[in-house]
């Protein structure tokens, strides 16, 4: 039984769905960077962010992108939690543990009566809907469609299952430290909800 989701949202730019280390991507829409190889989608839910591949093409993809990278600021980081605070209140999701870094998003959501896809697509819906109200989305003074920006995030995103308590607390626990590891203050988010697990209550608690 699956009792949670490690959901990762990309920035804009951040993971290509050609990348060569793999992507959740099953084709290339952009035809910039079509020339770049086709969309190296991977079946097995597991990290590849250290796996060995040809840096310079991935940098060069990059660079033929259409728009900058995004890198999100501090500002426009407290921003996409109101957005993840919104959706929470609103569809009474669960979230154990949320790190906003620069340029992609960890998550790890409680299972839901609803499935996880549309989960990550109403939590980066309601994320980018408290960019573009705070005036902070990166591509604000774009517009592209229907007097809309381009997407801030990536189209697609990336789920691992967690089917047992010790995933869980570890997931939890990776995502905690993934912006101490970048350099980063640690992030508090009062709409994370403390894990039994990961932090047991103190005495004073009980």
């Amino acid at each position: 039984m699956i009792l949670a989701h490690h959901l990762i949202y990309s920035a804009y730019g951040f993971w290509l769905p050609n990348d060569p280390r793999g992507s959740e991507s099953s084709f290339v829409r952009n035809e910039i960077l079509r020339e770049f190889g086709p969309a190296t989608k991977v079946h097995e839910h597991e990290f590849v962010a250290h796996k060995p591949h040809d840096r310079a093409k991935r940098l060069a993809a990059k660079a033929a992108l259409e728009y900058a990278p995004v890198r999100f600021t501090g500002i426009q980081a407290r921003a996409i939690g109101t957005g993840y605070r919104n959706g929470v209140q609103r569809s009474k999701l669960t979230i154990w543990a949320c790190a906003v870094m620069p340029d992609h998003v960890h998550l790890v959501v409680a299972a839901h009566k609803y499935p996880i896809e549309t989960l990550a697509n109403l939590l980066k819906g309601e994320a980018t809907k408290q960019l573009l109200a705070d005036g902070l989305h990166p591509f604000q003074d774009i517009k592209v469609y229907r007097d809309r920006p381009p997407p801030c995030f990536a189209r697609k995103w990336w789920v691992i299952y967690k089917d047992n308590d010790e995933a869980v607390v570890n997931a939890i626990t990776y995502v905690e430290r993934n912006p101490l590891k970048a350099g980063l203050p640690a992030q508090k988010w009062k709409f994370v909800a403390p894990h039994p697990e990961a932090h047991p209550p103190t005495q004073e608690e009980k």
